[in-house]
């Protein structure tokens, strides 16, 4: 009778242990949700860096559209380069204030004590962070078009896909960093020194794959593109949420 007692109290132990990864799982997501909820909410009470960001990229839009008077062949095959470069230098002001906000009153060592792993928190603060930068380049693309005489109906089921994409790029390497540099006396400056060469293959594919949807005499098959940044985004997620618990305890 022995084996089968065993047998028994095996198939309860893991009948029981079903319930259980699935109640942390859940409590996990809820955590996220919750951080990122908590960040959503922080910012939209002050707006503050929300409004430095999107300021920021509609004055280097206007000053460019000055600057270099573009015919229409031009700024389909420069739009691209020119769209992008704005959503790095607005995303790093928002991506900076990720974790500088919790330095008051010792925010960042009460969330640190909390419940929430190093992932989880890392998680819930690059979704508020790819929302917000979403935001921003979103009230971009009609500025864009005024400014540039392009129209961008017709394409931005297209542009958000590279967007969506592109921007979770940027965000997940740029979260962490903004980790590394919560510290630093210089992090203004840091962040974007560690975080552009970084996102050196994700930046050359989403140009590449904006440059072809706003030429509309583009053929070229972009699809190694495409594929280069789901792998990027995929890659760096998994590194991200794999090493950010040493980077925030150590």
């Amino acid at each position: 009778m022995t084996p089968l007692i065993s047998t028994e109290s095996t198939a309860e132990g893991h009948a029981s242990s079903a319930p259980a990864r699935k109640t942390s799982r859940l409590s996990g997501v809820r955590m996220i949700l919750t951080i990122a909820g908590k960040d959503l909410r922080s910012e939209l009470r002050s707006k503050d860096t929300i409004n430095a960001s999107l300021s920021f990229a509609v004055v280097i839009l206007l000053l460019f559209s000055f600057a270099f008077d573009m015919s229409p062949q031009q700024v389909h095959e420069m739009g691209g380069g020119l769209l992008w470069l704005v959503f790095m230098f607005a995303g790093a002001l928002i991506l900076n204030r990720s974790f500088s906000r919790e330095l008051p009153n010792d925010c960042l060592d009460a969330l640190l004590s909390s419940p929430a792993t190093g992932a989880q928190l890392w998680a819930g603060k690059a979704i508020a962070n790819y929302v917000l930068v979403l935001a921003v380049e979103a009230a971009c693309l009609p500025v864009f078009s005024v400014f540039y005489n392009v129209s961008l109906l017709a394409q931005v089921p297209k542009l958000a896909v590279v967007m969506l994409l592109g921007t979770w790029a940027l965000t997940i390497i740029g979260t962490v960093f903004s980790a590394m540099t919560v510290n630093l006396r210089l992090r203004e400056l840091m962040l974007p020194t560690l975080l552009y060469p970084m996102l050196i293959p994700a930046l050359l594919a989403a140009i590449q794959c904006t440059g072809a949807i706003l030429n509309p005499d583009s053929t070229a098959d972009n699809t190694i593109w495409y594929r280069l940044l789901v792998a990027y985004d995929v890659i760096f997620t998994l590194l991200a949420s794999a090493l950010v618990e040493v980077l925030l305890v150590g």
